[in-house]
């Protein structure tokens, strides 16, 4: 697999919710603080969302996507005058429509999906995404198309099998929405994301992800990438926020983490195959990097 396919695997995005929203004229709905990510697109109308911390409101139109990663409150709105009403309020009166009402052209009309990362060192990915992600270029919008238009059928006219496709197409549109947020030169900041934008770097992490348990040394990594030792150390720093050595250390563990509580393989033999000859180095490493011992981490109950 590639690294991005590669990651999402392991952190086992999960659809929390999946769905559509329907924002009615002059209405307001306020969502709390949440854990993982929102990535919802808008179908028909257009909406205002607000982000607490955030000064200015986001004007939203029909195709627009946006994303938001574990973070403070926000509103979506159709009228900015408008006094927001509680989510859960009206979601425990069932106030909140899951799919417009017909005739109403003034409304706002939303689907998506919250996703739940169940995989540790989350913030590999979520460190490189911004409060708010808005994907509003139209070839953007033309890439999400089809994905758009398809959930929004299931959620507007349900048929046997709607919820599990809409699931599925939610998880569509969060991996498009991330391949166009690290591909738009305009986007770019520090964070694993952006080095897969890069095609030195990239190579670089291709090779880590497809041999993890090579003895990847900082010149090899380099001679991959086609750049100097010292130029390659200098790019890979600067745009992931770590040196290539210590990302390589995080991936392999990110590994055993899964491996540890997913299969029944020994310590010994998970040591080996990511790259370390004796199981009190693998031991030693792994504490470093998620702060306590594999024996320990693998009796922890599953998240």
């Amino acid at each position: 697999m590639d690294p991005l396919s590669d990651l999402l695997s392991l952190l086992k995005p999960r659809s929390y919710v999946s769905g559509g929203v329907a924002l009615s004229r002059q209405m307001a709905i306020q969502w709390p603080q949440h854990e993982g990510i929102k990535c919802y697109a808008v179908v028909s109308g257009q909406c205002w969302l607000s982000v607490e911390g955030i000064a200015d409101p986001l004007l939203l139109s029909a195709g627009d996507c946006y994303l938001l990663p574990p973070g403070p409150p926000f509103c979506l709105t159709t009228d900015l005058s408008a006094t927001p009403v509680d989510f859960a309020v009206l979601r425990a009166g069932k106030g909140v429509a899951t799919a417009p009402a017909a005739g109403d052209n003034e409304g706002c009309f939303l689907v998506g999906g919250h996703f739940i990362l169940s995989g540790h060192h989350a913030d590999l990915l979520l460190g490189s995404l911004p409060a708010i992600m808005h994907i509003r270029q139209e070839s953007d919008r033309a890439a999400m198309r089809w994905s758009l238009e398809r959930m929004a059928e299931e959620v507007r006219h349900p048929q046997p099998g709607s919820s599990l496709i809409a699931r599925q197409l939610a998880s569509m549109m969060l991996v498009q929405a991330l391949r166009l947020h690290l591909t738009n030169g305009a986007n770019r900041g520090v964070g694993w994301l952006f080095a897969l934008a890069d095609k030195q770097l990239s190579r670089a992490l291709a090779c880590i992800h497809d041999d993890p348990g090579h003895k990847w040394t900082l010149q090899k990594l380099a001679q991959r990438s086609g750049m100097s030792r010292s130029r390659f150390a200098l790019r890979f720093r600067e745009t992931v926020g770590s040196s290539p050595i210590e990302y390589l250390t995080r991936w392999r563990m990110l590994l055993a983490c899964d491996r540890l509580k997913n299969s029944r393989e020994s310590m010994p033999r998970i040591a080996n195959s990511l790259g370390y000859e004796s199981e009190s180095a693998f031991g030693k490493a792994f504490k470093r990097i998620t702060g306590c011992s594999p024996g320990q981490y693998s009796r922890q109950p599953r998240a």
